[in-house]
């Protein structure tokens, strides 16, 4: 079954219920192309501002600046009918599976970022380094657990 055909397949569902994702916030960021963007945020990538929805505002409590953080993202500007990938976009290296690379090009574009908070302005905040391009959709938002190790 080729890429795009496997995708068709994956959007007609499994007749179950569907998740729905809700951004509760946004990226503003310095970075307006993907092609400009660093692969990961510790690649030279800038600071920017996270900003959240009003309405989920109140979900900020807890965090302070100096704490890392986890930011999940949307994608926007993935390809959803990609199932391999050169990694790093190499052309030497070898196709792979997106699940086993850190591609945007996926069927379910999510981003996860481990930012520091640099400050917190109300509603908004200052975190970096993240390679997040601006206009980037934030789908949640999560602590660093001590003493857990990153896989």
């Amino acid at each position: 079954m080729t890429d795009k055909k496997a995708a068709k397949k994956l959007e007609q569902g499994t007749g179950g219920p569907r998740p729905t994702l809700r951004p509760i916030g946004v990226i503003h960021s310095d970075l307006k192309k993907r092609g400009g963007a660093p692969r990961q945020g510790r690649e030279g990538a800038p600071d920017a501002w996270l900003e959240v929805k009003s309405e989920v505002a109140h979900g900020l409590e807890g965090i302070a600046a100096g704490t890392d953080i986890i930011v999940m993202t949307w994608l926007h500007r993935g390809r959803r009918d990609v199932l391999r990938v050169r990694p790093r976009s190499d052309p030497e290296r070898r196709l792979t599976g997106v699940f086993a690379t850190r591609s945007p090009d996926r069927p379910n574009p999510v981003g996860l970022h481990r930012v520091t908070v640099r400050s917190i302005d109300h509603a908004r905040l200052r975190i970096g380094p993240i390679e997040a391009i601006d206009g980037t959709p934030v789908i949640d938002i999560k602590p660093v657990l001590r003493n857990v190790r990153d896989s």
